[in-house]
C-alpha cells in the first residue's frame, strides 16, 4: 500500500477521534448539568497539553517508537472516553449527571493521552516520509488535509445521526437526541480511539537516534528541546506561538452553544443554524482542508513571519464576523465568511508551524520539541486563552430555560456581540505585536 495513503489514513483517525466531540460537547454539558463549566473542559485540554506532549515526545525521542506509543496513547484515551459515554448512558438523555466528578476525572484522563497524540502523529509523518525520501513541506500537508477530512466526517456524523427510544438512525431534521446534544458522542470519539490504536502498529518502523558518546544529564532526561529558547527567535516564536494559542479553543468551545442559543429567539428558533451548529461550524474544517495545500507555496514564497501574520490578522476576522452575524439572510453569510477564514487562521499557524519547528531542530530532539510546540499551544496558550473566554462569556451571557416544541431546553444567552469583539481587539494586538518584534533567522544563522 502507498505509504502516503497511509500516513493519510492514520492522520484521517487522529482527527475523527477528535472532531466527534470537540465543536458540539458544549451542547451536551449545558442538558447534563456542566454548562457552567464549558471552559473548564476545554481547560482541560490545556492544561494537559502543558507537560503530557512534552513528556511523550520525550519517552517517543528515547524509549518508545513515536508510531507505538501514538496507539497506547490511543488505546488509553479511548477506553477513558467509552467511560465518559458509559456514565452519560447511565443517567439518560435529558438528565443531569449523578456524579460529575467520576465524568470530569474520565474526561481529563482521555484527553492527558489525546493531546500528545497531535504531535506524535506529526513526528510519525515526518520521520517515516523522511525514511522513504520524500519532502515533508510538498508531502505533509497533503497527508494532514485527510485528517481535516476525518475530523469533517465525525461532525457531520454526530450532526445527523440520532438516537432515541426507537433506536438508532439519521436525519437532518431538528431532533432534540442528535449525537451532538447527547452522550453518544463520545461512544464514537472513543471508538475510533481503539481503531487507531490497531492500525498504529501496522505503520513502519520509526527507529530511534541513538546518541553516540558521553550523554549528559539534561539529554539523558530528554530536556534538550528547551535549548531552543536559547535563540532569540525560537523563543519569541515559541511565546507567540502561546499568545496565538490562546485563540484556537475559544470558537471550539463557544461557537456551538452561541449559535444554538438563537432557538431561543422566536424570529430565529427554526433557523438552520440554530439547529445544525455542527454541520455549520464543519465549514470551518472544508476550509482548513482547503488552506492546508496552499502552506507549501505560501512558507516557500512568503516564508514563517508572513504566514503567521496571516494566521493571527484571519483571528480578527474570525471572530469579528461571528460577532456581527445572525442565523437570517444576509447575516448567516456573516457566519459563513467566519468559518471561511478559519482555515487561514488555523492552519497558517498550527500545520506551519510544526513544520517549521521540524525544520529548526535536529533529529535527536524532534519529538519532543513538537511536545514543546504542543505545550506552548494547547497547552499555555489554550489554557489561558479558554479559561479568558469563559469568565468573558460568564460576564455577558448565562443559561437560560426555554420551552422548543413544548421541550423545556437551556441555552447560553446574552450579549455575544461584545464577546466576539473582545476576542478580536486580543488576535489583533498579538498581530500587530508580532509584525513589529519578530524576525525568523535566515538560513546559516542558527546556533
Amino acid at each position: 500500500m502507498n505509504m502516503k495513503f497511509r500516513l493519510a489514513l492514520m492522520s484521517f483517525l487522529e482527527f475523527a477521534v477528535w472532531g466527534a466531540y470537540l465543536t458540539c460537547m458544549g451542547n451536551y454539558l449545558g442538558v447534563a448539568g456542566l454548562g457552567d463549566q464549558i471552559s473548564w473542559f476545554y481547560a482541560i485540554q490545556g492544561i494537559v497539553s502543558i507537560f503530557m506532549p512534552t513528556i511523550m515526545g520525550i519517552v517517543a525521542d528515547k524509549y518508545i517508537q513515536p508510531q507505538r506509543l501514538l496507539g497506547l496513547c490511543h488505546l488509553a484515551a479511548g477506553i477513558a472516553m467509552l467511560c465518559c459515554w458509559w456514565m452519560g448512558a447511565s443517567a439518560g438523555f435529558g438528565n443531569e449527571l449523578p456524579d460529575k466528578a467520576a465524568f470530569i476525572a474520565m474526561y481529563t484522563v482521555s484527553v492527558a493521552f489525546f493531546m500528545p497524540t497531535i504531535a506524535l502523529a506529526n513526528t510519525t509523518a515526518f520521520t517515516i516520509l523522511k525514511n522513504n525520501g520524500l519532502d515533508t513541506v510538498k508531502d505533509f500537508p497533503p497527508i494532514r488535509v485527510l485528517g481535516t477530512v476525518g475530523f469533517i466526517a465525525t461532525m457531520w456524523f454526530v450532526n445527523c445521526a440520532f438516537i432515541d427510544d426507537s433506536g438508532f438512525g439519521f436525519t437532518l431534521a431538528e431532533n432534540s437526541r442528535k449525537f451532538q446534544y447527547t452522550y453518544m458522542q463520545f461512544f464514537v470519539s472513543g471508538l475510533l480511539s481503539l481503531v487507531l490504536f490497531i492500525y498504529c502498529f501496522t505503520l513502519p518502523e520509526c527507529k530511534l537516534e541513538k546518541k553516540e558518546g558521553k550523554v549528559s544529564l539534561v539529554e539523558s532526561l530528554g530536556l534538550n528541546a528547551f535549548k531552543l529558547f536559547k535563540r532569540r527567535q525560537m523563543a519569541l516564536f515559541f511565546i507567540f506561538s502561546a499568545l496565538l494559542g490562546m485563540c484556537l479553543q475559544v470558537t471550539n468551545g463557544f461557537a456551538g452553544p452561541f449559535l444554538t442559543s438563537f432557538k431561543g429567539v422566536p424570529e430565529y428558533a427554526n433557523s438552520f443554524a440554530a439547529n445544525n451548529a455542527t454541520l455549520l461550524t464543519s465549514i470551518s474544517q472544508i476550509s482548513e482542508a482547503c488552506c492546508i495545500l496552499l502552506i507549501p507555496f505560501f512558507l516557500k514564497r512568503f516564508g514563517i513571519k508572513i504566514v503567521m501574520l496571516m494566521s493571527l490578522f484571519a483571528w480578527v476576522f474570525r471572530f469579528g464576523f461571528f460577532g456581527v452575524g445572525n442565523p437570517a439572510m444576509p447575516g448567516v453569510l456573516f457566519f459563513v465568511l467566519s468559518c471561511i477564514v478559519y482555515g487561514v487562521a488555523f492552519d497558517f499557524f498550527n500545520v506551519s508551524g510544526g513544520i517549521y519547528v521540524d525544520q529548526e531542530c535536529e533529529p535527536s530532539i524532534k519529538a519532543s520539541a513538537q511536545g514543546l510546540f504542543m505545550m506552548m499551544t494547547n497547552g499555555l496558550g489554550a489554557t489561558i486563552g479558554t479559561l479568558a473566554a469563559g469568565e468573558i462569556v460568564n460576564a455577558f451571557c448565562s443559561w437560560q430555560d426555554f420551552m422548543v416544541n413544548g421541550e423545556k431546553q437551556s441555552f447560553l444567552v446574552g450579549d455575544w456581540t461584545n464577546c466576539w469583539f473582545i476576542f478580536a481587539a486580543f488576535a489583533l494586538v498579538v498581530g500587530i505585536t508580532f509584525a513589529f518584534v519578530f524576525h525568523p533567522e535566515k538560513t546559516g544563522e542558527k546556533k
